[in-house]
């Protein structure tokens, strides 16, 4: 299945990039912050906003250790996930706010009570890199018929292969992206071979879920055939968040998404180079240069380097003919500058 409808957008072959704005922790638990990076996002011109859906004691234990302790004010890994929890109707104001932004709402799950939050609300199930080998939550998902969107950044491929089979068992579209899990990620990690991989080995959309804090991976990607293209996004690199150093900001998710709309045009209308040149022949005879008399030259002089030159326009002999010229015999005078024309030289024998 090269394509798969998400909330009535067709991603795949044939359509355009799918770009989605991924919010994740950038808004610090303040549901203000939220709303906002709707609005920013929805102005970048993206097609979906994405967040997380964490619920602390459904996916965490109060000794969850800190990967990089990064928080001043939670004591935990445990008290961070608390503070950045939305009640139900939170969500649902969430969702209904990217819906009159003309955007799709993702969300990620963590956890099995995430899901039966998120399930009313989102159109397409999003599993992060960490969740690749979540097979119970991804069968889970699987069976409600809905897009599953893989990040492949923990997974081997075999731990891909099996989470690919177990959407497919379930009977729902899948999309595998790309990804590397690496906060901000440098360009020899980004991994672009692995996008035609994947959509050679599951044939099935693909994309790239970017880390770099940077618009080159994702218009790169967009130039490979990616199908779909995730980046995280902060008002700014400077705000407080685990995720802020690897994001994008607004004005450059918009450049991300002008340039991507730029990179799809180009694609689609491939040019034979034979038909264009013929196109451009009044152009080519404008700035062409053509074969001239360096000086003045009298009849009978025998033409060497020092008595041609190569001008413009191009209406006379080709430049590209100079060096055949080179021992013939003018007929006929000619002053500086002046276009030379075979009439000009005696024919040869």
């Amino acid at each position: 299945m090269t394509t798969l409808s998400l909330a009535g957008r067709t991603v795949g072959r044939g359509s355009p990039t799918f770009i989605i704005g991924e919010i994740a922790q950038a808004h610090d638990g303040s549901l203000g912050a939220a709303h906002a990076y709707i609005d920013v996002i929805a102005q970048a011109g993206a097609d979906a906003v994405k967040f997380q859906t964490h619920i602390a004691a459904a996916e965490s234990t109060p000794g969850e250790p800190w990967r990089v302790k990064f928080s001043r004010q939670d004591a935990s890994r445990y008290d961070y996930w608390k503070r950045m929890e939305f009640t139900r109707e939170q969500w649902v104001g969430l969702a209904e706010h990217a819906h009159e932004k003309g955007l799709v709402f993702l969300s990620t799950p963590f956890s099995f009570a995430a899901m039966e939050l998120l399930e009313p609300l989102v159109p397409a199930w999003k599993v992060g890199s960490g969740e690749t080998t979540n097979l119970p939550m991804i069968q889970r998902m699987a069976a409600t018929d809905r897009p599953v969107l893989l990040s492949s950044g923990m997974a081997s491929w075999a731990e891909l292969d099996q989470a690919v089979q177990t959407v497919r068992d379930g009977g729902a579209p899948v999309a595998v992206l790309q990804c590397t899990t690496a906060y901000p990620c440098p360009p020899e990690r980004t991994g672009l071979n692995v996008i035609g991989e994947l959509a050679a080995r599951y044939g099935c959309p693909v994309g790239l879920s970017d880390h770099s804090a940077t618009i080159y991976a994702g218009l790169a990607a967009v130039s490979l055939g990616a199908n779909l293209v995730e980046v995280h996004v902060a008002l700014s690199r400077a705000c407080f968040g685990p995720d802020t150093a690897s994001s994008l900001e607004p004005h450059e998710l918009a450049s991300l998404v002008k340039g991507a709309r730029f990179v799809e045009a180009a694609l689609a209308h491939p040019i034979d180079k034979d038909r264009a040149a013929a196109e451009l022949e009044p152009l080519k005879r404008t700035f062409g240069k053509s074969v001239v008399a360096a000086r003045q030259l009298h009849a009978g002089t025998v033409l060497g380097p020092d008595d041609l030159a190569l001008k413009k326009p191009g209406t006379g002999i080709p430049a590209a003919r100079l060096s055949s010229l080179y021992g013939r015999r003018l007929s006929t005078s000619l002053a500086a500058d002046a276009l030379l024309s075979e009439s000009d030289m005696e024919e040869t024998r």
